[in-house]
């Protein structure tokens, strides 16, 4: 056989093992689009699905818009990119905060809800003109943006329930500001995102003679962290001048002292009309937060009344030059003991 022909046959037997092979490595290994069909989808493809896994933006934060900034009429957004190209360290700063969360998973899910832009306005013309105040929504004092812009800023998603008075009320008045209280874009405290680290440390910035008060001998459990300012009051404002959460001083009170509140068959008349006749409600130097000693409180309106008693003064006191029986231990409360009203047969002397 000459060489000729054994080439042929070498070829021909060389193209059907290379087919045998091919037909045997098709069935042993799926297809691309097979390998593909069954790893779990992704959001780094771009057919398009890249926002179907991701929530939904909650429902405040859904309807977050570039915030309008009177200053600049004809600013435009920029995107939240561009601020941090300056803004690092306080992007590093706002990334932990309640906003941020909210406001970039709606930004994710919805490329047209700003971050930065929903509270600061639209900031081509800052960009631009980074130097020059009130091209941007600012909120400290010297920011260049007037308070009540800022203030609507935040009413914008903030309105309503516990703010509804907020127009009128003395800390609108007095020209606060919502960052005078409240920092969103750090977590300095654990709720409320308050400008310090509790809500009372925040109201003791202006209310300091308050905070004093507590330090009193009797005092509301304030410092020991049992209670706090707005427990009692609503600095977004009430209905009382006091910011008062409820209508009246006994409603307030009644939260907590619901004994207090009756009805009594018989009642005492100054505790009906207000707790604050006879207490203090931040703290006293007397027993139960009073604004004076018994007996010299109840004897501001009692004197030389049904009863066979003289004007007390402090040498009748237990420690006094002539002690007096009638006003040892509790004074007059030894007697009188249920002051705040009593449904006992004798109640019309408080005894019972």
């Amino acid at each position: 056989m000459t060489s000729g022909r054994w080439s042929v046959l070498i070829a021909i037997a060389l193209g059907i093992v290379s087919v045998v092979c091919t037909q045997a490595m098709g069935q042993s290994q799926p297809s691309q689009n097979g390998i593909a069909n069954s790893l779990p989808s992704t959001n780094f493809s771009a057919d398009g699905t890249a926002g179907r896994g991701l929530p939904r933006p909650a429902p405040g934060f859904a309807n977050a818009h570039v915030a309008s900034n009177p200053q600049v009429p004809d600013a435009t957004a920029v995107g939240e990119k561009t601020c941090i190209a300056c803004h690092k360290l306080e992007a590093d700063h706002f990334t932990h905060t309640l906003h941020s969360l909210g406001l970039h998973v709606a930004n994710r899910s919805d490329p047209s809800i700003p971050v930065c832009e929903a509270c600061h306005g639209p900031g081509s013309e800052h960009a631009a003109k980074p130097q020059t105040k009130g091209l941007i929504i600012g909120y400290t004092k010297n920011s260049g943006t007037p308070i009540d812009v800022q203030t609507k800023t935040c009413l914008t998603c903030h309105a309503g329930g516990p703010r509804d008075h907020w127009l009128g009320s003395v800390h609108q008045r007095n020209d606060l500001s919502c960052s005078d209280c409240h920092n969103p874009m750090a977590k300095f405290s654990v709720q409320g995102l308050m400008a310090k680290a509790s809500i009372n440390d925040t109201c003791a910035q202006c209310h300091r003679d308050i905070r004093l008060q507590f330090n009193r001998r009797s005092h509301m459990p304030l410092p020991e962290g049992q209670m706090s300012c707005d427990d009692c009051h609503n600095p977004h404002g009430t209905l009382t001048s006091p910011l008062l959460k409820t209508n009246t001083v006994n409603e307030t009170c009644y939260q907590c002292h619901a004994e207090k509140r009756g009805p009594f068959l018989f009642e005492h008349a100054p505790v009906r009309e207000n707790c604050l006749n006879c207490h203090t409600p931040h703290g006293s130097n007397q027993n139960t937060l009073l604004v004076a000693p018994i007996p010299f409180l109840c004897q501001q309106c009692h004197t030389n009344f049904l009863h066979p008693n003289d004007l007390q003064t402090r040498q009748a006191l237990g420690t006094g030059s002539n002690p007096d029986e009638r006003i040892m231990g509790r004074g007059c409360l030894t007697c009188h003991a249920n002051i705040h009203g009593s449904n006992a047969p004798s109640g019309v002397r408080f005894h019972e």
